[in-house]
């Protein structure tokens, strides 16, 4: 994770994700997702209680991964390896399908 003003970067290894889906309108679904992270890479001191936002077509495609702490915008942002498991773990079938389903609804 990068602080903003912050010249120290950390990378976080998500072990799981325990993701809540709702669509949002006739063009997005969005994704507020829990996570587990590994003991060695803890999460930054300066995050309280930090829920992942994902935000999606209806078809399936990320348009904005943001973190959020206490459900509001913070002070940090994901690295590219942070960004590429969430992607990973959206793009997966799973989750693909909870989304069509969505927006079938």
């Amino acid at each position: 994770m990068i602080q903003y003003g912050s010249d120290t970067i950390t990378q976080l290894r998500f072990l799981s994700f325990k993701p809540r889906l709702e669509r949002r309108d006739n063009q997005w679904v969005d994704i507020v997702m829990r996570t587990e992270v590994a003991e060695d890479t803890p999460v930054p001191e300066g995050l309280v209680d930090m829920t992942i936002y994902v935000i999606c077509t209806l078809s399936g495609a990320i348009a904005q991964i943001v973190p959020l702490d206490e459900d509001c915008d913070c002070e940090f942002q994901f690295t590219a390896d942070e960004k590429e498991q969430i992607r990973a773990y959206i793009e997966s079938d799973e989750i693909q399908a909870q989304i069509a389903k969505l927006a079938l609804s």
